[in-house]
């Protein structure tokens, strides 16, 4: 085990908290979107600016890269005879090669894990959502606990809708659990990107929450190139670190899928710009992207090194980095290699699994500037955010404390360019 593996997996989670007041988590976002708070943080400089203008701090040329999964209405609430609320949390489907889209589109039955509140009421029997005036019938069976949540079984009538038509029919928008209200109707909006389009997250990649469709075609006239990838955000975004070392925190796995014209388009971009000093910066919008594109970096790289994926889908676990051995292969080798594997493979989408975990002490390739929110204190998001910023995380966030930033999914955006 190397020393930088050794230091990455000694780190304490107290060293990376803060106290976080209620009445700065955003309950609702802004009316209009792109009038969030923006903090820039670049050459160890803080800047207050407004989302809208973010197109100032990016060079032409930039390529910006953006997740463009789609949120479902995963919140199931039913009732029994006795009156007991059951709310039943979709979290990651059991069939369908457990692909989120795939499941979503299957008809007249799936099987999915899933959290269930107020599970001790619900010993036995299904569960139904009835809706005469549709001519709708949903069913729940409970199955077999996996860990804190349940294998459940849905089915319903009539068997022609998709699973994804069954969940917009009756489902309520996944809040995530830090916002105590209610989901709302003006939520399924809200709670989405403006180019979201691949149906499968349970959590919205929030960075992505401040774009219009305006500010996107404005960045591409100042010369911004843009691209996208998916990754299905799941539940775990939200899990604590429950341990007092990140060594004994198991990262949550995410589904993701890329497709050769985004390779394409990454390796075209290190070609154009050979040299770290000349190439333009690659901006990701929200971790979730940046946890997609590193990924790539590192299954390029150990198909370079002679290791088979093993088919389609692929996956990573979550120290693969920090156990590297010998030299490092540049960012453009990696995409080649695993753009080489897939054509020789036949594949035009690359599926797969990543269980990337982003700390202090991580070695990023392929991301210069990055967009996100602030995050939850003691979480895995605001380590990636110190390990991306480094140890003036703590000034960024002390910065936004005193200067009535707006916290969480709903809040306000940071723009951090990477300190090396």
């Amino acid at each position: 085990m190397s020393d930088k593996t050794l230091k990455a997996r000694n780190i304490r989670i107290s060293d990376y908290t803060y106290q976080l007041p209620d009445k700065r988590i955003a309950a609702y976002p802004l009316p209009d979107r792109q009038l969030s708070k923006l903090l820039v943080f670049k050459n160890n400089h803080i800047e207050d600016a407004v989302f809208k203008d973010i197109g100032r701090y990016f060079e032409p040329g930039s390529l910006m890269l953006l997740n463009d999964t789609r949120v479902v209405q995963a919140r199931l609430e039913f009732f029994k005879p006795s009156g007991a609320r059951i709310e039943i949390f979709c979290l990651n489907p059991l069939d369908a090669g457990h692909d989120p889209q795939l499941s979503l589109s299957q008809k007249g039955s799936v099987s999915w894990i899933a959290l269930v509140g107020n599970a001790k009421k619900w010993k036995t029997g299904s569960l139904e959502i009835v809706s005469p005036e549709q001519q709708f019938t949903l069913h729940a069976k409970k199955g077999v606990p996996v860990e804190d949540a349940y294998e459940i079984e849905f089915s319903w009538t009539p068997s022609h809708l998709s699973f994804g038509e069954v969940l917009e029919k009756v489902g309520k928008t996944p809040l995530p659990p830090y916002i105590t209200r209610a989901a709302e109707d003006k939520d399924k909006h809200s709670y989405q990107c403006v180019f979201a389009r691949n149906e499968g997250s349970v959590a919205a990649p929030t960075a992505g929450l401040h774009f219009t469709p305006d500010m996107i075609r404005k960045l591409s006239e100042l010369g911004l190139k843009t691209g996208f990838l998916t990754l299905h955000v799941g539940a775990g975004t939200f899990k604590p670190v429950s341990t007092e070392e990140i060594a004994d925190h198991s990262m949550h796995a995410e589904t993701f899928m890329i497709n050769r014209q985004l390779l394409d388009q990454l390796i075209r971009h290190f070609d154009n710009h050979p040299g770290a000093g000349r190439r333009k910066p690659i901006v990701t919008v929200g971790t979730t992207s940046m946890r997609t594109l590193e990924s790539l970096y590192w299954i390029g790289a150990r198909i370079k090194n002679g290791e088979d994926p093993g088919g389609n889908p692929v996956s990573l676990n979550q120290w693969a980095p920090y156990e590297w051995q010998g030299q490092l292969i540049s960012p453009s080798t990696a995409l080649k290699s695993l753009s080489s594997w897939m054509e020789k493979n036949n594949l035009e989408q690359l599926k797969g699994s990543t269980s990337l975990i982003i700390v202090p002490g991580y070695p990023f390739q392929l991301t210069d500037v990055l967009i996100t929110n602030f995050h939850l204190p003691g979480s895995t998001l605001l380590l990636l955010v110190a390990a991306f910023a480094g140890s003036e995380w703590k000034r960024i966030y002390d910065h936004a404390l005193n200067g009535d930033y707006r916290f969480l999914s709903y809040g306000d955006a940071c723009l951090i360019f990477r300190k090396d």
